[in-house]
């Protein structure tokens, strides 16, 4: 049986304790603090002032087979941890990920734009953008491969979810069946950055089965599927981006069930110096019926980062049209994001 032999912990979840003093190991902390001010030209902005903290616990440790464990642990505000992951890198067959967060699988090319600061959909100005995410959304267990097992400048990720709902669960503990997820869910994501300088390109597929039914509008009529491919290219001090994803969701039969959301990201930036550095992004997202009809939210953001040593100073000047897919004045949104970030 494997043990740990540089990290002596009972008990790596909850408040952290227990922590043995004969071997304790290495456990680091990182953290982080912004503050904001947001002016929103849309509905009641109110206090236009905002605070976030953030702590990031690492702990490391060693098995007997030459393996290395890898635990981190995010809290951002308040008293529950927003995510957390346990990865086991082998010494031949890659490295295993036990995420509760996101960012695996598919989810980690959601919105791969280059960017000064934040996705066109995060800064404060809400554009409700559905975009792709497969089993990597939720809580899934996602295989590294092997780079000696792929051609050079390539990496490849395997995801699987006995139940992809998109939920998290504590330790001893299922999320139920409310959903209509029917079946393991899987996710198979690549990205090679070697065919040429500067060059990385990106793809993934997902499927989610879902219960079925011959019945109209009760259920679902085909499994979820999702894919997305793009490319970025950075020269100079630029760096250049575009992708495409469709989520097909199959929901109904009805005119009025969504039959999938597909997507057009483009993204630009610019390091003007080791200090500054500048971006434009655009997002386009189509939400079609089955009924044909359909509603395009497009979201588009100019940001800038400057940066004095420990402290960042962003700003985003944020544009949405048809936000969250409504149409007309009620879906028309822009702000003004500021935000100080410091790092400690």
């Amino acid at each position: 049986m494997n043990k740990l032999t540089k990290i002596g912990a009972s008990a790596l979840c909850g408040s952290l304790a227990a922590i043995s003093a004969v071997n304790a190991g290495e456990m680091s902390v990182s953290g982080g603090a912004n503050m904001t001010y947001t002016k929103l030209g849309y509905g009641n902005t109110g206090n236009p002032l905002g605070m976030a903290t953030a702590m990031t616990f690492t702990g490391t440790g060693e098995l007997d087979n030459g393996s290395t464990v890898t635990m981190n642990i995010a809290h951002n505000d308040k008293n529950l941890y927003s995510s957390s992951d346990i990865s086991i890198a082998t010494p031949a067959m890659g490295t295993f990920t036990y995420d509760e967060g996101g960012g695996t699988g598919m989810d980690r090319y959601d919105d791969m734009m280059p960017t000064a600061w934040e996705e066109t959909d995060g800064t404060g100005v809400s554009a409700g953008l559905v975009t792709v995410s497969g089993v990597g959304g939720g809580t899934d267990i996602e295989w590294t491969v092997p780079t000696d097992m792929l051609p050079d400048g390539m990496a490849a990720y395997v995801s699987i979810s006995p139940k992809a709902d998109g939920s998290k669960s504590s330790d001893k503990s299922v999320t139920g069946s409310a959903s209509d997820v029917d079946g393991m869910g899987w996710d198979l994501a690549v990205e090679h950055a070697s065919l040429a300088d500067g060059l990385k390109v990106f793809g993934a597929y997902s499927v989610i089965p879902k219960y079925k039914t011959d019945t109209a509008g009760v259920g679902v009529t085909g499994d979820e599927t999702s894919r997305v491919l793009g490319a970025t290219y950075a020269v100079g001090g630029a760096t250049i981006g575009y992708q495409h994803s469709i989520k097909s969701l199959k929901s109904s039969v009805t005119s009025t069930g969504t039959s999938d959301y597909t997507n057009n990201a483009y993204g630009v930036s610019f390091s003007v110096n080791d200090d500054l550095s500048i971006s434009y992004g655009m997002h386009k997202s189509e939400r079609n019926l089955n009924g044909g009809a359909s509603v395009e939210v497009e979201a588009q953001s100019i940001q800038a980062a400057y940066s004095m040593g420990g402290a960042t100073l962003k700003i985003a000047e944020t544009e949405v049209d048809n936000a969250a897919y409504v149409t007309g004045v009620t879906g028309d949104n822009e702000g003004t994001t500021i935000m100080l970030s410091l790092a400690f």
